[in-house]
Parts: structure tokens; sequence; C-alpha cells
């Protein structure tokens, strides 16, 4: 599938691929969505004021903001220094107490702080071993008390493999971003190069990879790493899961013992 050669360096995401200036999660778009999924979280977590929330990859905090608003005691953990730059400027300038730490979630300090955790958006996948995935997990099992729960999101490989373009483009912040895509052998791991072009006519360029889960995969990898999946979903709108659902987006508890 796809014959499109491009190479990622092994670590990508720790060059400029999340710099506010190439991609940010706080446009317009994103803002706009984020209520309506912070209203899903608060329900399916049965989230209410004083419940301790761990947002792993919370990226400029749009998600963290508003469930402080809502009375969460929210920690947000990021790898990129801009992304959390913003995110303490935002959270000083609403008057929040949010404790925005640089991490790499795959060494994860927590041990039993938590009652929840999220990891959203497919902020997963990123590392070129899988047991770095699963790591990560592990992390997060630890940093959950007791009973606590992680609700996890990412893109459904069933629905990308079904839906795959090799190319597209769309509109984007006054310009345009064009995609190409490939997957490697064995359809575990799509390789991914966006350009930008600005309003200005400049044109940036960014490679990068993710391995993609379906619910087998993922359901497999929590129950390795002490998650026990108990609901799975296929959308922010509460819709069932199906091979039809662009996501899945699965809550999974820490056993008690």
């Amino acid at each position: 599938m796809g014959g499109i050669a491009m190479k990622p360096k092994k670590e990508w995401w720790k060059d400029s691929f999340f710099d506010p200036q190439f991609y940010t999660p706080s446009d317009e778009r994103h803002l706009a969505a984020a209520p309506g999924e912070v209203k899903f979280l608060m329900k399916a977590m049965g989230l209410k004021k004083g419940t301790r929330l761990l947002d792993l990859c919370c990226g400029v905090g749009r998600h963290s903001l508003l469930l402080a608003k809502r009375g969460v005691r929210v920690t947000g953990v990021d790898y990129s220094i801009p992304y959390l730059l913003e995110a303490r400027r935002l959270a000083r300038k609403m008057g929040l107490d949010i404790d925005f730490q640089r991490e790499d979630m795959r060494k994860l300090r927590f041990r039993g702080q938590f009652d929840c955790a999220i990891n959203l958006f497919t902020s997963f996948g990123y590392f070129a071993k899988e047991a770095d995935d699963l790591k990560t997990l592990r992390g997060v099992a630890a940093a959950l008390k007791p009973g606590g729960l992680f609700l996890l999101d990412v893109m459904n490989r069933e629905w990308l493999l079904s839906h795959f373009k090799e190319r597209d483009w769309q509109p984007w912040l006054g310009g345009f971003l064009l995609e190409e895509r490939a997957w490697l052998p064995g359809a575990r791991r799509l390789h991914t190069r966006w350009i930008r072009i600005y309003p200005d006519g400049r044109l940036a360029e960014r490679v990068f990879s993710l391995r993609n889960y379906d619910k087998k995969s993922v359901g497999t990898l929590l129950r390795r790493a002490g998650l026990k999946p108990i609901r799975w979903w296929g959308n922010y709108q509460g819709d069932a899961l199906s091979e039809d659902t662009n996501r899945v987006i699965v809550l999974s508890r820490k056993p008690e013992r």
C-alpha cells in the first residue's frame, strides 16, 4: 500500500514537529471541539470536583484548562517546551492552578497519585519499538491509584486501512496542508509527510511515523500493562466502536489489588 519514499527520524517527535509555528493543537477547529470532548470525558470517567487527573501529552492544555475550570485537579505532562510554555501562560491568564511538567512519557515518575489519566488524539505509538508503548502504559498504571481509570484515544487502524489515501490536501490556517502517506509492511505503522503552505507562500515539511492500533491490539497491550479494558467507543459522540468509526476510545481500570 503506497510507495512514497519517506523515512522519519527515529525520534521525530523530539524534532520540530510539535512547534506552534508548524503544528498547533490550539487552532480554531481543535479549540471548538474541546468543550464537547471534555463533556464526554466528565461523563465517561465520572470526573468531579477534586478528582486528581493526569493529562498525558497535554499539548497546550486545551483539555487540561477546561477540566480545571470544572474543579478537576490536573497535572499536565508533555515533551514540547513551546506547548508547555503556552499552557502555563493560559493557566495564569485564566487563574487556574495546573501543574504542567515536561516528561518523556516512557519515564513517568508518578506513583499512585492519580484517580484518572487520559491520553488523547493519538498521542501514542510514536516510538520505534512497541516495547516503549508498553513501557508508557505501565507508567500510567503505576501513576494511578488502585481502581483508577485510564482513557486512551487513538486512530482506528481498521478505519485507516479501509479509508486509506496516499495523498490529499486541505485548507489549513489560511494556507494549505498537503499529506502523503505510506504503510510499512504488515500495516502496523504509517509514515506521513506533511507539507505546509503558509499564506505568504512559504513551505515547511515534516515527516512522522505512528504505530497504529485496533481494538484487539490495544486491548492486549493495556492488559499486559496491568490495565483492564472496561468500555469502548468509536468517537466523542459516544457511538459504539466499529470498523466504520475513525477512533478507538477505550476506558480501562487499574485493579484494586
